[in-house]
């Protein structure tokens, strides 16, 4: 059975202001980075990132919950339910949120005061800007917290032009907040922890308001539906065990760099967040439009035509990534000397390994929607506590071992390696996945063509004197030999002509417009 076409279009559409977004965002956002690093310095950058990582750690009490709701909302407007019963999921939710938000707002200014004073390694003349910089991070992580309802509506609703404008507007005002440093006279660190949290303020806002306005769901109703929030509780309940270990292994890493190496790893950790997460989003915009087609396609029982959503947006966001990737790899020394002022030591390493990282994650990451549609992610969870878990406790044996701070990357690179195998055997039972057909159409063919085209691009050399000339015909270079390599091995007879039939049919009525 063939995909609808309207759903294609939709996805195609979404996908494409997302893109708009992307593109707008990471060019505003890698100039803050620029900004805010330099008025920073290395050091503060890197305590704001290990104190504000801290913060982030609890916000796997947040994160399961917003995954239960996104899945609930998309899943019984799969099913066409009501209005009215949209509203209940709506409201169960806001309830719930603001409730966890205060209890992890005592949580945090009780027990994170302690944390960051005695626990952390943080200059003594720095302590007390880290302290505010942990107090504003909490009330930013409160306000982002009652954005969840607002945001999992919007995806449910598949309206990404939303995402795309207030994700500019949330750009321009980081970009505001670096240019105050630099104008302001007063503590930096401080003052950037203060203007972070006006910014949550005005973007949670606009998502509040944009809803109200266009979702009739999005009225609060004060009426519980006991069993609605008995399978809320315990789906949130489940995910709460596989975010609680993400977030765990992402913080825990981060808390033991710190530990071992001091606070300017942390920033080198830090900038490589920043850009592999730049690269990345052009995959999750992706998927962020396709994952909502999944999950309606489930519920209304179309598992052919969820399958193969899951197979097609499995291969095309690892060749995409493959397509920004190679080009960064090959040239992050250049790139990072470019953007930065002063590039942080390891930074090149990571965001090459991390990389690796990512592509083997995008793989399998639509299998994930699958599993979280079909609803029975409990042992899905287990497995992924265990590895998660497992993945810090490696990664403080290599560092207690004296292993470089690129040693928790390739251990993140092994264990992400059994996720992966988890990943397709549980979705073979949860909605009948064939292993064989996967692990040989979309695992082996993308991970050939990977090696192939990488393998060309380490090679690929040119001896000019100018270094930008030499980065942009180099990546030109690599982009080429990616496309055909994708081309040749990775896409089927069918697809071939598909893309070439298409091109055709452009370039037929784009002829006819110019003779015209």
């Amino acid at each position: 059975m063939s995909i609808p076409v309207s759903d294609n279009r939709r996805i195609a559409k979404n996908t494409l202001f997302l893109y708009f977004r992307q593109i707008l965002v990471i060019v505003v956002s890698l100039y803050t980075v620029r900004v805010v690093l330099v008025a920073l310095g290395v050091e503060d950058y890197g305590i704001y990132n290990v104190v504000g990582g801290f913060v982030a750690m609890f916000s796997i009490l947040s994160g399961a919950l917003s995954v239960a709701i996104s899945r609930f909302m998309t899943f019984e407007m799969g099913q066409g339910k009501s209005k009215r019963f949209l509203q209940k999921i709506y409201s169960s939710s806001v309830i719930i949120q603001i409730g966890m938000g205060i209890f992890i707002v005592l949580l945090l200014v009780t027990f994170g005061v302690w944390f960051v004073r005695e626990q952390l390694v943080i200059p003594q003349n720095r302590l007390d800007a880290a302290v505010y910089v942990l107090l504003f991070s909490t009330v930013s992580f409160f306000v982002n917290l009652l954005s969840v309802p607002y945001n999992a509506l919007i995806i449910a609703h598949e309206q990404m032009r939303a995402f795309a404008y207030i994700s500019i507007v949330e750009a321009v005002l980081k970009l505001l907040v670096a240019f105050l440093l630099i104008v302001l006279p007063m503590d930096k660190l401080v003052l950037y922890g203060f203007c972070m949290v006006v910014v949550s303020c005005i973007i949670c806002l606009s998502y509040v308001f944009y809803c109200k306005r266009h979702f009739g769901e999005c009225r609060f109703i004060l009426e519980f539906d006991k069993k609605l929030l008995s399978r809320m509780f315990a789906f949130s309940g489940w995910a709460f065990l596989g975010n609680g270990s993400f977030v765990m292994k992402e913080q825990g890493v981060n808390i033991l760099l710190n530990m071992f190496c001091g606070p300017a790893v942390n920033a080198a950790r830090a900038i490589t967040t920043q850009v592999t997460t730049a690269v990345t989003m052009f995959v999750s915009n992706f998927m962020q439009a396709v994952n909502p087609q999944i999950t309606k396609s489930y519920s209304s029982g179309n598992l052919e035509n969820m399958r193969r959503l899951i197979f097609n947006s499995s291969r095309f966001s690892f060749f995409l990534l493959l397509l920004l990737g190679l080009p960064l790899m090959k040239n992050t020394n250049y790139i990072l000397s470019l953007w930065l002022v002063s590039v942080p030591e390891y930074a090149c390493l990571f965001i090459q390994l991390l990389l690796v990282f990512c592509l083997m994650d995008c793989l399998v990451q639509p299998l994930m929607t699958g599993l979280l549609a079909e609803g029975n992610i409990r042992t899905y969870e287990i497995a992924l506590v265990v590895l998660n878990v497992g993945n810090v406790i490696l990664s403080y044996f290599a560092l207690k071992q004296g292993f470089a701070p690129g040693s928790v990357y390739v251990v993140s690179i092994l264990i992400e390696v059994g996720i992966m195998w988890v990943r397709i055997y549980l979705s073979s039972k949860a909605y009948g996945l064939s292993v064989r057909t996967y692990c040989m159409e979309v695992c082996g063919k993308s991970i050939a063509t990977a090696a192939i085209a990488g393998g060309i691009t380490y090679w690929i050399s040119l001896p000019l004197e100018n270094a930008f000339w030499n980065f942009a015909i180099t990546s030109l270079l690599i982009v080429l030999v990616t496309v055909i390599v994708i081309w040749i091995i990775a896409l089927s007879k069918y697809e071939r002509f598909l893309i070439l039939s298409t091109l055709s049919s452009k370039l037929s009525k784009f002829t006819i417009i110019l003779r015209q």
